[in-house]
């Protein structure tokens, strides 16, 4: 990194260390048990906080260079934008984080995932959702962090100052993604196997030598034992039998007016409290019919805690 882009960085940190100086975190350094959640709205206005320019992933296909890329496991969490301040969502929506939660973290743009651990989404996506923070529940959840979103070095770079910074963080809620080396397609798709039997989600690559980009692109892909994509809610068709009086599917449609139905993959406590008409949801499948529907499609969750 060239020392004008150093000095940049440097400057980039004073500035928003003053910022949070200016805030006023009066609850700077305490502990979980000294502060009630009464006071611990992190933040209030979510309608003029901008919505985060964020990278996002593309799919993993073979043929890729792996050379050029670093592995780490895709976390089945809730995506957290930290501005250096305060918590949001991929949406720009406030996450009402306990102030004790944040209050050492280091005060520069972050990018990585809140997780309780595999198997747990549904969880950490109620805690996530709370106008009022509970307590006990933000105790299990970790932020993993995997980027510097504001730093102008690339991936490599970014990770080594993410160390430092980490390092030197009193904060126990604060961890980095560990990031590995793999050496060809076969050795992807064993660590894949590893993870998936250990109840991960997957993994994800990024690109050593690549600058932090806005947007979908092939610096950020993930690897998966299946396919995913978004769709709209557009109703809500009752259940029968067992779910009787409550969902049975969703009719959902994707942004090239491919309507289908989603009857599989939720949980009781998601069939009780479905995701509403007009919201966004991800599910899975594997591949595609002659007309375009997606096979053995199933809920994964709600875009809008993402």
């Amino acid at each position: 990194m060239s020392h004008l882009s150093s000095l940049r960085f440097a400057l980039l940190l004073l500035l928003l260390a003053m910022q949070r100086g200016h805030a006023g975190a009066t609850t700077e350094g305490a502990i979980p048990g000294d502060v009630s959640s009464t006071s611990l709205a992190v933040a209030s206005e979510s309608s003029t906080t901008p919505v985060p320019g964020l990278a996002l992933g593309e799919v993993y296909r073979p043929g890729v260079d792996l050379d050029r890329y670093l592995v780490s496991e895709k976390l089945d969490g809730v995506r957290g934008y930290w501005n250096g301040r305060r918590f949001m969502t991929r949406g720009g929506m406030p996450i009402r984080a306990p102030t004790w939660f944040t209050a050492d973290f280091p005060a520069v743009a972050l990018d990585g995932e809140l997780w309780m651990g595999r198997g747990t989404f549904a969880l950490l996506s109620g805690t996530v959702r709370r106008s009022e923070p509970d307590d006990d529940a933000w105790r299990r959840v970790r932020y993993m962090v995997f980027d510097l979103p504001d730093h102008p070095g690339d991936f490599e770079t970014r990770l080594s100052v993410l160390r430092g910074l980490l390092a030197t963080s009193p904060s126990p809620f604060l961890d980095l993604v560990e990031q590995t080396r793999v050496a060809d397609h076969d050795a992807l798709m064993a660590a894949l196997d590893r993870v998936v039997a250990a109840g991960g989600e997957g993994l994800m690559l990024h690109r050593r030598d690549s600058l932090y980009r806005v947007g979908r692109s092939a610096d950020f892909l993930k690897v998966k034992p299946y396919l995913e994509a978004d769709a709209r809610v557009i109703a809500h068709v009752p259940g029968r039998g067992r779910h009787e009086g409550r969902l049975g599917s969703l009719v959902v449609e994707e942004a090239d007016g491919t309507r289908f139905r989603l009857g599989t993959g939720f949980s009781d406590v998601e069939r009780d409290d479905p995701p509403p008409v007009g919201s966004v949801v991800n599910f899975k499948y594997h591949g595609r019919t002659a007309n375009g529907l997606p096979r053995f499609a199933s809920f994964l969750r709600r875009v809008e805690t993402l």
